[in-house]
Parts: C-alpha cells; sequence; structure tokens
C-alpha cells in the first residue's frame, strides 16, 4: 500500500483515540478508555506497515496486533453491558 495512504490511516487511528480519550477525561465512561487504546493500538500498527513494505502485510504478527485491538474494543463493549 501506498506509504502516504498509511500515513493518512495512521492520523485518522489517532485522531479517533484523542477523540475518545477526551470524552473519556470528561465523562470518565471506562467504553471510552477501551476504544482510545483499542484505536492507538491500530495506529501503532500502521507504523510497521509503513516502515517494512508493502510485503510485511501478509506476516502473521500484524495480524495478531490487529486482533488485539479488536478484542480490546470487544472486551470495552461487553464491560459496558455487564454494568
Amino acid at each position: 500500500m501506498d506509504t502516504f495512504l498509511l500515513g493518512a490511516q495512521f492520523m485518522g487511528y489517532l485522531t479517533a483515540a484523542l477523540f475518545f480519550a477526551r470524552f473519556h477525561a470528561r465523562t470518565r465512561e471506562g467504553l471510552f478508555a477501551y476504544l482510545a487504546l483499542a484505536f492507538g493500538i491500530m495506529g501503532a500498527n500502521q507504523i510497521p506497515l509503513a516502515a517494512l513494505g508493502e510485503d510485511v502485510e501478509y506476516r502473521s504478527g500484524l495480524y495478531v496486533v490487529r486482533l488485539a485491538a479488536f478484542l480490546t474494543s470487544l472486551v470495552g463493549v461487553l464491560v459496558k453491558n455487564r454494568e
């Protein structure tokens, strides 16, 4: 993928992370903290994609990072629904 597009995705993920972090600071709602962390992980996942090149996306290590981000958001929703 083009490095420019990876940078745009990185910016979008970090913007969403800061958005949810601001809401967490304002409301002290735990779901927003989980979502901010998940989007931060997804943003951090874009760095090795841009640095290592195109063929690195097919390696399983980066899928584990994405899985961790999705599981973080899922845990946040489950914790919120248990309340």
